[in-house]
Parts: structure tokens; sequence; C-alpha cells
């Protein structure tokens, strides 16, 4: 910059009567860095308006000229950059122009969190039990989802021990995971449901629950269905130890009838299988028509000639148990 701005020096220093207008006349109408001789050689660029170091040079020029003429010798400043008040080398991040795309480096505003961008891929996880914090939030997103466009298909990710824990202790009431089925069955999308590690007694009614031919597994997912708890009394009456354990009955009722409906088994085979916590592996769970498909990336071919478990132990010479 020191290098681009040579006024001429040989004409005497304007006095403090010479006006502005006459200044400009006499030393800013030639353009920076060009010289009598050379100006019909060079070309000269146009200074940018906007540019606001030089509409601040341009701005002082116009009302005390004699800034630029007394110019100290030895300067830590680089020059002309104590002319602002408070020098600035680069912006603020938040003044930098920003893009809009998140793929690039600068987005314009902090990237949401990952439930916000998977409900952007119309994507719903559920990844905890089914407590009423995340049934206001899942419901909440199936319903933003169908808002947004009723023809896409949902998909639903499952991983959760549904009302219990992984413990068995009770965390959650039987409700919660009826709401979550009611609102998957007032939607007019097309839910795809996956299990991605466990999907456990409501967790896996909801598996059951999704669109015919568009329900999944993962090849090492889990299944498990089982009759609902009671949960924990404390000090009630006994009384009320009886009205719980009538609402229990019928919560266990609703759950075999739904399974019975979505799995294409009668009644009295799942209420038999429901007896006792009854697991499943993903080749199980397809034949019980809990899911349709398992998502085996390329080795359906493979899978489909393995023997089941029971052939297998045939050809052992084990014999199984019943009722294990």
């Amino acid at each position: 910059m020191a290098s681009t701005l040579h006024f001429p020096m040989a004409s005497p220093l304007p006095s403090a009567s010479t006006s502005s207008q006459s200044f400009r006349r006499r030393y800013l109408r030639t353009p920076f860095a060009v010289n009598a001789q050379n100006k019909g050689k060079v070309p000269i660029p146009s200074i940018n308006p906007k540019d606001p170091f030089l509409s601040k040079l341009a701005s002082v020029a116009a009302t005390s000229p004699e800034t630029f003429l007394n110019r100290p010798v030895n300067s830590d400043t680089p020059p002309y950059l104590d002319l602002f008040d408070s020098p600035q080398l680069m912006a603020t991040p938040a003044q930098v122009e920003r893009s809009v795309s998140y793929n690039e480096h600068r987005p314009r505003r902090p990237p949401p969190d990952l439930p916000s961008l998977l409900l952007h891929g119309r994507i719903v996880y559920i990844g905890m039990p089914l407590v009423p914090a995340v049934t206001e939030l899942i419901v909440a997103e199936l319903m933003y989802l169908q808002w947004m466009d009723p023809k896409e298909p949902i998909y639903l990710y499952i991983n959760s021990t549904g009302t219990t824990r992984d413990d068995g202790e009770t965390v959650g009431m039987e409700s919660e995971g009826f709401a979550i089925y009611d609102a998957m069955m007032q939607l007019k999308n097309e839910i795809h449901t996956v299990a991605v590690g466990a999907a456990i007694g409501q967790a896996c009614l909801l598996l059951a629950a999704g669109s015919k031919g568009k329900r999944f597994m993962m090849p090492h997912a889990k299944a498990m269905i089982q009759q609902p708890r009671v949960p924990s009394s404390g000090l009630m009456p006994a009384s009320d130890v009886l009205i719980r354990a009538k609402e229990v009955i019928t919560n266990r009722d609703t759950l075999v009838g739904l399974l019975a409906k979505h799995t294409g088994n009668s009644v009295e085979t799942v209420f038999d299988k429901m007896k006792r916590p009854f697991y499943m592996d993903s080749t199980r769970a397809k034949q019980f028509g809990v899911i349709d498909k398992i998502l085996w990336r390329g080795q359906e071919k493979i899978m489909a000639d393995v023997a089941p478990p029971e052939d297998w132990d045939k050809g052992a010479g084990i014999k199984v148990v019943d009722g294990l």
C-alpha cells in the first residue's frame, strides 16, 4: 500500500486557506501509483466504491488533506491504517459472509442437533426405553413428517427395551407404547420399520406395526415379546394393587391382540408364546411374522440356504426340551 500511494511533492504544501476542492483537483485527479509520463501506458483498475478502506481514505482526503502529506518517516503502524479509530486487519467470524449449505466449511449458523438432521431425512430413531419424554418426541416427529409430506415414507429405526429396562425394571406405562402405535396407525404415510439392536415388548409391537413388506431387521438384532409387568406398588392398599393388576391384564390382552393382528398368528399362539419371555433372532422373527426381510446387504441367498437352528440340533442328536 505504501508503494502505491504517491502524491506530487514538488509543489508547495497547501496552506490552511486552500480549499478541499482545489486539493482534489490538484492531488486526487491523478490515479494512485501512476506518474504523468506513463499515465497513457498503464491501465488503471477502477476503485471499488464499496471497499471500506478506500472509502475511508477518500473521506479523510476530502476533509483533512494535510493528513496524507505529514506522514511519519518511521512508524510501526502499516501505512494509512492509523486513520481508523479501531483498526481491524480482518472481520470477526460473525461478520464473515457464510454459506447456506451445511456441506461447506462455513455454515450460516451452527448445525442442528443429530435428531434434527435425521428428521430432515425423514428418519425417526427410538433409542431409549419408552418413557413419557420419548413418547412425546416420537409422536411429534411423526405428526410433523406427515404435515411436511403425507406421501413420502417415514423410516422408523428401533433400538428400545420398551417400557422396561434391560434388567426388567418397569420405567414407563404400557400406554406409552400404545400412544406411538396409535399415532402410526393414524398416519397416511407408509412407515418402514427397522430393528437395530433390540426390540423388546412394546418396541416389538412398533416393529411389527410397520407397513406390510416394509418391516426390516438387522442380522444380529433381537426381538422379544413378554407380558406387561406390574409397576411397583409401594405402600398402596390391597384394593389399589388389585385395580392395578386388572389394568395390567387388560394391557396384556390388548398387546396380544395387536401382535396377533400384525404377525398373522392366532391370539392363542401369541398368548402361549408370551407366557414367558420369547426371544427371536432375525430369522425366527421373520418366521413368526414380526418382520418381512432381513437386511443382509447382498447375503440373502447365502442365508436362505442355511438350515434353521432346529435342523442343526436334530442333525447333531440334540433333543430340544419342550417349553424352552
